[in-house]
């Protein structure tokens, strides 16, 4: 017989998932995936909505004081590089600094490309967290996130079994709630519903049992 039997097949469906990401992989992962992140960011800023963990911290800066948002988000994340190094390693930090850098500086181009005549709060909402979500999810599976709460995360999925896409839905939740001080009660219910959908993306599709590809 020359056809292989389910059985015979597994051992090399398996070991495939193990092949290592070359390297331009993963420099498309880092672009598309933060082209994503702007897109969405994009459209929160547009319908005056945010979202939760450093992201959300760069749009109350410029939501209250004016400040540039790339500017905000490179800054806060610095502390959490510390924290990237020491449990992730310095391939994962390096390229979460890129994805970083690129999300700052595409945030900041991206209206500049893309314009809207009408925009539905509840759409932006729900798009526009499913958007992040999926660009969180390819740099997730390329050993790279956000800074902040993604590392945190991700140190917690690795660490000790919970899925990051939980562990960052708490976390995001929690300061989206804090933010009806800076913008009205509607625009913090659809965030909710945002932040939801982003992390709903993740939790669904980020776990380590279906995706074992390593960079």
């Amino acid at each position: 017989m020359t056809d292989q039997s389910p059985v015979d097949e597994r051992p090399s469906a398996v070991a495939a998932l193990f092949v290592r990401h070359p390297l331009w992989e993963d420099a498309l992962a880092l672009l598309f995936g933060t082209a994503l992140v702007a897109l969405g960011i994009a459209f929160y800023t547009h319908a005056g909505l945010l979202t939760g963990g450093t992201v959300g911290i760069a749009f109350l800066a410029n939501y209250q004081a004016g400040w540039s948002f790339g500017l905000v988000f490179c800054l806060v994340n610095l502390p959490f590089y510390l924290l990237g190094i020491w449990r992730m390693g310095w391939g994962f930090t390096l390229r979460t600094g890129c994805a970083v850098l690129l999300v700052s500086l595409l945030a900041e181009a991206t209206p500049h490309w893309v314009a809207f005549a009408h925009l539905s709060a509840l759409y932006a909402a729900l798009f526009g967290g499913a958007a992040m979500g999926l660009g969180l999810l390819m740099l997730f599976r390329h050993r790279a996130s956000l800074g902040g709460v993604n590392i945190l995360a991700l140190y917690m999925q690795e660490r000790f079994g919970f899925r990051a896409g939980a562990v960052q839905m708490a976390i995001d939740a929690s300061i989206v709630l804090a933010a009806i001080f800076v913008v009205s009660p509607d625009k913090v219910l659809l965030s909710v519903l945002g932040a939801v959908m982003l992390n709903l993306v993740l939790a669904i599709n980020h776990r380590a049992d279906r995706y074992v590809g390593v960079s």
